[in-house]
């Protein structure tokens, strides 16, 4: 297989598909391709491609479009690729397609909160509340609204509140491959919560009193009170 046979086969791919892909819908393709009964000697050697490979393929596509000074480029956000065409050309692919109703901007408020909940996940609203002073009832609620962040689990502290991520689409609507391609921000990073105490257990169907403390209700419920002379 010539070298660049690979990314030629997902340049054809994303062509089109009509829609971003994963390395996973890459894979995916490329090995059900090579099962296919009239596959030939390089769609077969494609069939269990390594990731590394796949993403350098990738990452050369993306160079030669970018050389080629073309009207479209290749983009990877959220983890999936696709052509997107150049925001200069934006005049004319208006009135060829029209303009699709988007969601009105975030607010510097919903900014803000995004920003803490991105950099310090997965947090509670009460620690992103700390670090913003604020209450942030109905910020976190338009945010989530927006699918811009998510629940992805339960803080271990007393009342097991739902902790919060960011989501796919976060990624997609600020352009980011991944959350490591976060600007740097250590100021943030570094603030200090102050948590609430955890639970002595996570079950909330057992007892969270101290081992002590039970052994020493044990034995007080065991033992008969003295009585008064």
């Amino acid at each position: 297989m010539r070298r660049d046979s690979l990314s030629v086969i997902l340049e054809a791919l994303l062509f089109s598909a009509q829609k971003p892909l994963s390395g996973k819908e890459f894979r995916g393709v490329l090995a059900n391709a090579a099962d296919q009964e009239d596959a030939d000697a390089t769609a077969r050697s494609l069939r269990k491609i390594e990731d590394s490979d796949l993403n350098e393929a990738l990452e050369r596509l993306s160079r030669e479009h970018e050389e080629a000074k073309r009207s479209y480029r290749l983009v990877c956000a959220a983890g999936a690729w696709q052509f997107v065409t150049r925001p200069e050309f934006a005049p004319w692919l208006k009135v060829l397609v029209g303009v699709k109703a988007r969601p009105p901007r975030l607010s510097q408020q919903a900014l803000e909160t995004l920003a803490i909940i991105a950099y310090r996940q997965p947090i509670t609203r009460a620690e992103v509340e700390q670090i913003r002073g604020v209450n942030v009832d109905g910020t976190m609620q338009t945010i989530m609204e927006r699918a811009s962040i998510e629940v992805v689990g339960r803080a271990e502290v007393v009342g097991r509140p739902p902790t919060y991520g960011t989501t796919p689409l976060f990624l997609e609507y600020f352009g980011l491959r991944s959350l490591e391609d976060l600007p740097a921000a250590d100021g943030l990073r570094r603030t200090t919560i102050e948590k609430p105490p955890a639970p002595m257990t996570a079950d909330p169907g057992l007892a969270t009193s101290p081992p002590e403390q039970l052994t020493l209700e044990t034995q007080s419920a065991g033992t008969p009170q003295e009585q008064s002379p």
